[in-house]
């Protein structure tokens, strides 16, 4: 679980990972992993979250304490879980759903960067600006 800085694995160390059995990364930073990493990691085959997914947590965690904060309230720690856990959950649905939907399933990597850009995209539209 790489989740320090990024470019912390990169090709070699990618093969070096699956030649000794890694069966699964979880991105816990943005891009800790080289593209060639990912490549390898991708034809390997192993399960993949890439960070714009796995590492959504963290983000998703300060929404909810900026709304929180927003509205003067107090959450306690199982409402906060509950939320949050609904959202990493559509995170991962959305993820895998848009990945079977253009073509490439199961790669988590496309699925993110489709959905993402989707997302901007429809806003885009939304606010008038395309």
């Amino acid at each position: 679980m790489p989740s320090a800085t990024q470019n912390e694995i990169n090709g070699k160390d990618a093969v070096k990972l699956v030649e000794n059995g890694c069966i699964a990364i979880g991105e816990g930073a943005n891009m800790p992993t080289t593209p060639e990493g990912v490549k390898v990691f991708l034809e390997a085959g192993i399960a993949y979250g890439p960070g714009k997914a796995a590492n959504a947590g963290g983000v998703a965690t300060s929404a909810l304490e900026m709304q929180q904060n927003a509205s003067r309230d107090s959450w306690n720690h199982e409402y906060t879980e509950q939320r949050l856990r609904l959202i990493m959950k559509n995170i991962h649905q959305l993820c895998y759903e848009t990945a079977e939907e253009y073509g490439t399933p199961g790669n988590y990597v496309n699925g993110a960067n489709i959905a993402g850009f989707i997302k901007v995209a429809n806003a885009m539209v939304a606010m008038g600006l395309i």
